[in-house]
């Protein structure tokens, strides 16, 4: 097993891959208080696709029918950790996060429910930090902290990844410090992540995509 989550993090930077699972540019959702097969439901996932429990690497992509545009289709690895659901996505974004930033009805976040959602954001840096703990959903670039002053935050703060800002500090310090320090913000993010979530999630059987995975169309 691996430990906690922080290794995947510690490949945001590698590219994309031809393993049977993911490993680089992972975006990580995390859900609780809503039951594991409705969250996905409310993802897109299709109700035989979660029954069947098909490991990820076996998934392919329909082909389109005779006349009629395929729709595009991205791999999601999914499983369960104490009271979380977690969703893996390797196509350079979060589902969750396209859809609650779209305002699409089944992603917006609920009372009862809590979402900590980490998005690579490939296609509009930087990667983002989006935490849902009820009705309202708090956003912060990698490197900041949600402002609310939450355990989340603490965690941010105590795994150093929360970098200095103008105007506490000078151009020149935030420069040097994001020099110095940046190539392993990731890592230092889904450190934070695992610490407040208690999450672990095996790196082999991601890797090798023996997690359970669903067919998604981004929202």
């Amino acid at each position: 097993m691996s430990d906690g989550i922080a290794w995947i993090g510690a490949h945001h930077h590698t590219p994309s891959s031809a393993v049977p699972g993911m490993l680089g540019g992972i975006s990580l959702t995390l859900a609780r208080g809503v039951e594991s097969d409705e969250f996905l439901i409310n993802l897109g996932a299709d109700l035989d696709e979660l029954a069947a429990r098909t490991p990820c690497r076996e998934l392919s992509a329909p082909a389109g029918q005779p006349g009629q545009p395929s729709p595009r289709l991205n791999r999601a690895m999914y499983g369960t950790c104490g009271e979380w659901t977690y969703v893996l996505e390797d196509w350079g974004m979060a589902t969750w996060a396209t859809g609650y930033q779209g305002k699409v009805e089944s992603m917006v976040p609920c009372e009862g429910e809590e979402i900590l959602c980490l998005t690579a954001n490939r296609f509009s840096p930087p990667a983002l930090i989006i935490h849902a703990p009820g009705a309202c959903a708090y956003r912060a670039d990698f490197g900041t902290d949600t402002g609310q002053g939450s355990a989340l935050d603490a965690a941010l703060s105590a795994a150093r990844a929360v970098f200095p800002s103008m105007p506490e500090a000078s151009e020149a310090e935030v420069v040097a410090h994001f020099e110095e320090h940046g190539e392993r913000l990731p890592e230092l993010v889904f450190t934070a992540a695992g610490a407040y979530t208690g999450v672990a999630i095996d790196q082999d059987a991601v890797k090798a995509g023996d997690l359970p995975g669903v067919l998604i169309a981004p929202a």
